[in-house]
């Protein structure tokens, strides 16, 4: 009997984790990776600030904070085993305002409801000793967060897929699925699994999925700390998320291979794929600015949109968003870095979809919104996902 053809089209680190996941789970299967892009993890993997989120901020009970728990436990242990540059360096968490105190004391029961190790309230003092420059009232330390390197985490995927027998296929865009699989007109599949980010939703439409929700793309951009002022940040600093806006806030990061990136924003991108102002794709803006639950979302939040440009376009700005955690911050000590395009799946009504959002069929499963910590969590939603679908595979 020929094995069963599993495509997973996608091979970003989401993508790549679940192939490795299936390979382990049911060697005997023929994988095939289809990715778009001359080499794997080339968009939201191999753009974000590299941060292994242990899982404070997500919903206790809710996708995310279950995978991201199992998720950087998992990541840290495949780093060390296959000796992948990472480290546990810890995050705080800071209020620097009197009505932002009650907000981490909600996120200091969520960490433990979610089953966070070692959480601990700080006062300015303590927030001193760890970071000598951040601002503070009162700051939640989280020790098991940490920073990687995420292409180099993709490397060594496709290095095990391809030794266990699995095929990943780059510089192969998908642009058709026909009933059965095929693919392309030519690649042939018994069972699809969609993990192609900020295309999912035009794979899933391919497959013959309707388009639940939409990929609405939000650019992310940075600023770097200048190497002369990079000791004002020594590891990872975060504000406290404000519940009326849908995006974390901007942050500092310590990067594995060295330096400190700032952000990110959250702008509306001209391209699902466009990492600065300049890069525009009429088909991706027309679908964007065509969809209703965009418009409603923008109503919703009209000042946060306004502020969001003006920031963007504005050093002056940008920084002195950075000096609520770090007053010493002053324009020349930030230059503009890189920018991630985060694909956010939105539904008519203007809302995001905050959790996993995961569409299954006979014959296809369709992973449809995988948002931060998608990345820390890839190996714990590759089990998530081998275990929907090993029953219709055996």
């Amino acid at each position: 009997m020929p094995a069963t053809r599993v495509a997973i089209i996608g091979g970003g680190i989401v993508g790549l984790a679940t192939a490795l996941r299936l390979q382990q789970r049911l060697p005997q299967l023929q994988i095939t990776v289809y990715e778009k892009e001359p080499a794997v993890g080339r968009h939201q993997t191999g753009n974000n600030s590299g941060v292994l989120h242990a899982g404070l901020y997500y919903k206790p009970g809710s996708a995310k904070a279950r995978l991201a728990v199992q998720g950087v436990r998992q990541m840290v242990a495949f780093c060390q085993a296959h000796e992948i540059a990472h480290e546990i360096c810890g995050k705080l968490v800071v209020a620097t305002d009197p009505s932002e105190l009650p907000r981490l004391h909600d996120l200091h029961q969520r960490g433990l409801q979610n089953g966070l190790s070692g959480l601990s309230l700080l006062s300015p003092g303590q927030i001193r000793e760890i970071e000598p420059h951040a601002a503070g009232l009162l700051a939640l330390r989280v020790p098991e967060e940490g920073i990687v390197d995420y292409p180099q985490v993709c490397h060594v995927m496709v290095g095990l897929l391809t030794a266990g027998g699995a095929t990943v296929r780059t510089n192969c865009a998908i642009t058709s699925i026909e009933p059965g699989w095929v693919l392309n007109g030519q690649y042939e599949a018994d069972f699809l699994i969609n993990c192609a980010g900020l295309q999912c939703d035009r794979v899933s439409a391919l497959a013959g999925e309707r388009r639940r929700a939409r990929i609405i793309p939000f650019r992310g951009e940075y600023y770097m700390l200048k190497p002369d002022s990079q000791h004002l940040v020594r590891h990872l600093i975060y504000p406290v998320p404000d519940p009326a806006f849908p995006f974390l806030g901007v942050h500092f990061t310590r990067l594995i291979h060295g330096g400190v990136e700032a952000g990110p924003n959250a702008v509306l991108a001209f391209a699902r794929e466009g990492y600065r102002w300049n890069q525009v794709s009429l088909p991706d803006l027309w679908d964007a600015l065509t969809f209703p639950g965009l418009w409603r979302f923008l109503v919703r939040y009209p000042s946060m949109a306004s502020y969001e440009i003006r920031r963007s376009l504005s050093h002056k700005l940008f920084c002195a968003s950075l000096q609520r955690l770090v007053p010493a911050i002053q324009p020349a000590d930030i230059e503009r870095g890189g920018a991630g395009v985060r694909a956010q799946a939105m539904l008519p009504n203007g809302d995001l979809v905050q959790d996993f959002l995961i569409v299954d069929s006979a014959k296809a499963l369709h992973l449809l919104n995988a948002p931060s910590p998608a990345a820390t969590a890839s190996l714990a939603i590759g089990d998530e996902i081998v275990n929907r679908v090993v029953g219709r595979l055996t």
